[in-house]
């Protein structure tokens, strides 16, 4: 495995994944997830969307939209990885019976079949040694008032920020 930049772990669409994946259809597709690659022989079990409403702890309401992607991390047999044209087809045939967002923002779930499945957010895809590299990192819990307030104060300490005598913006 090539070194693989973590910080680009951020949460991606399913449109961007897909897209991304369209530059080499035939280049094998790796997710990686706590410190490995899954196995060859991985499936997509289920594609689901959602549409959430929701109250967070600030009573402040929320709504998005949602796909999860499950990965089963098996091995059977297969001598490489998914090639991505395959993983997209999948995905298109599902979209086929269901309405899938493209601008969704995308969840992994993963499980080898004996822990418990966890949930992660996708780094956009790496083509490195002629294969897709795809960071899952695990979603974490959020508060979303704090995320915004940490989000507006780091924009006015920022160099375009209102508050900085810098004129780095130009």
């Amino acid at each position: 495995m090539n070194a693989i930049d973590k910080t680009l772990s951020a949460d991606i669409t399913l449109g961007h994944l897909l897209d991304s994946l369209g530059a080499a259809p035939d280049a094998p597709l790796v997710f990686y997830y706590d410190g490995r690659a899954v196995k060859a022989g991985y499936h997509v079990t289920e594609v689901k969307a959602g549409q959430f409403s929701a109250l967070d702890c600030g009573a402040n309401p929320e709504a998005w939209s949602e796909i999860f992607v499950q990965l089963w991390d098996i091995d059977e047999d297969e001598p490489t990885h998914m090639p991505a044209g395959k993983f997209a087809a999948i995905i298109r045939k599902v979209s086929d019976h269901v309405r899938l967002e493209p601008s969704a923002k995308l969840t992994f779930e993963v499980s080898d079949g004996e822990k418990p499945m966890a949930l992660y957010c996708a780094a956009s895809p790496q083509l490195h040694g002629g294969s897709f590299q795809v960071v899952l990192n695990a979603r974490p819990s959020s508060c979303k008032p704090r995320d915004r307030w940490l989000a507006e104060e780091k924009a006015k300490t920022s160099c375009c920020g209102s508050s900085s005598s810098q004129n780095c913006c130009s």
